[in-house]
């Protein structure tokens, strides 16, 4: 555990300077190479876990703390450590006498007693403090302040609902390739590897425990991909048919570009702004024995293009990836209310970029993994008014198909099935 401790203090320490756990961990894991596999599982548990409930342990450190900690790797490691008392399942005095054991690392002769000092003040004092820091929104829900605001201001009546299956543990979910299995022998292979799953519908099934992909049936052969039930709504949306010319924009690691090549024999480009990124998509595209053509470029750019229109263009846009945060539980205290403008700015430089490449009668999927409207309906209804030539088809979330939370036309909520995504179908006339 005690390795484990120091990995996701430096992790966390990263974050809190402002850099996402995608890059912060990778950075962590390297500081501490002797790591084994368990206690890297571990530090990633303990840093999800402290981000998650990162307004809760700060609340507790402040109080137990009469002035702020000074070194950001003991201050990181204090918030990770009552994370673990707070919301964990190992032992308290494990958990402390592993920390302070940490504490020594940091190089501070002060650490040790101070962070024995101030996790021992906790539990003797966790009562009493609970009910005072509990007073504040903010520690209750492990939210920013404008964060909650701007929920119960769009969604009055699911707000809390939402912010609860953001401080839950994401399921994983898997799209079956029904161009190398069917859903039924798929379904039969994992009951005979004894591997617990409920079929959602169509092509979807939800594991009951995440697994690492390597120990699904057929995963290296390409009978199956990770990929959240809510994001598999997009290629039945742009009902792509054979011979179409198609774009995936913004497409890296290629979950929807490989989606849509299962669906239909389609001449299709997968483009992103990320070299490194594309490489997962062509990783995707070779294990499940897909051809696409992986172009790296702006999708609010033209340099890349050749000049021939699209039949289909999926637009899966950057946006403030507030519907997948119970994924991505940094966001929360990265995010600003002010990048919410910026977002929105991309956004429209996107799609009035990508309209022109659209054929006459073709078709657009915006999408996006938020459920902030400035990224969602009102930036469709500031497209729709500044172009004549597009129309804004009804998409259709038929829950007998798959499961899923509507709470505005194309806007699926974050339920326990499924992440929160925003879809509007435009067609050019």
């Amino acid at each position: 555990m005690q390795v484990a401790q120091i990995i996701a203090a430096h992790a966390v320490a990263e974050v809190l300077s402002g850099h996402n756990l995608t890059v912060s961990m990778p950075k962590a894991l390297r500081k501490v190479k002797a790591a084994t596999p368990q206690q890297q599982a571990a530090a990633q548990d303990y840093s999800y876990l402290t981000l998650r409930f990162y307004a809760e342990a700060a609340a507790y450190l402040a109080a137990l703390t009469p002035k702020p900690v000074s070194d950001s790797r003991v201050q990181a490691l204090l918030l990770v450590a009552l994370s673990q008392l707070l919301h964990g399942h190992d032992d308290d005095f494990t958990v402390v006498n592993q920390a302070v054991e940490a504490a020594g690392t940091t190089g501070q002769r002060w650490a040790k007693g101070l962070v024995n000092a101030v996790l021992r003040n906790f539990l003797r004092q966790r009562e009493t403090l609970q009910a005072v820091v509990s007073q504040d929104e903010e520690v209750s829900w492990n939210y920013p302040h404008w964060w909650i605001a701007l929920l119960r201001e769009q969604y009055p009546d699911h707000w809390q609902a939402m912010l609860a299956v953001g401080n839950s543990h994401p399921p994983m979910t898997l799209r079956v390739n029904l161009r190398k299995t069917s859903v039924p022998a798929y379904l039969q292979a994992l009951q005979e590897a004894g591997i617990a799953v409920t079929h959602l519908g169509s092509a979807a099934i939800q594991l009951h425990q995440p697994l690492p992909v390597h120990k699904l049936p057929g995963f290296d052969l390409g009978w199956v991909s990770v990929q959240d039930a809510g994001a598999q709504w997009a290629a039945p949306l742009l009902d792509v048919t054979p011979g179409m010319r198609v774009l995936d924009a913004c497409s890296a690691p290629g979950g929807k570009t490989c989606q849509l090549l299962e669906s239909a024999d389609v001449e299709l480009i997968s483009l992103d702004l990320e070299a490194d990124r594309l490489q997962r998509v062509h990783e995707n595209l070779q294990r499940l024995g897909l051809k696409a053509q992986v172009v790296t470029g702006s999708a609010s750019a033209t340099d890349w293009f050749d000049g021939r229109l699209f039949d289909r263009i999926l637009a899966d846009v950057p946006c403030s990836a507030s519907g997948i945060v119970r994924r991505h539980v940094d966001m929360k205290w990265l995010r600003r209310p002010e990048d919410l403008a910026t977002f929105a700015h991309t956004q429209e430089q996107i799609l009035s970029n990508l309209w022109q490449m659209l054929a006459k009668g073709g078709k657009l999927l915006y999408v996006t993994c938020s459920v902030f409207q400035q990224e969602n309906e009102m930036q469709i209804q500031q497209f729709l008014t500044s172009h004549a030539d597009a129309t804004r088809l009804p998409v259709q979330f038929d829950a007998a198909l798959l499961p899923c939370m509507q709470a505005a036309p194309g806007q699926l909520l974050p339920v326990a099935a499924h992440d929160g995504l925003f879809y509007a179908l435009l067609q050019k006339h």
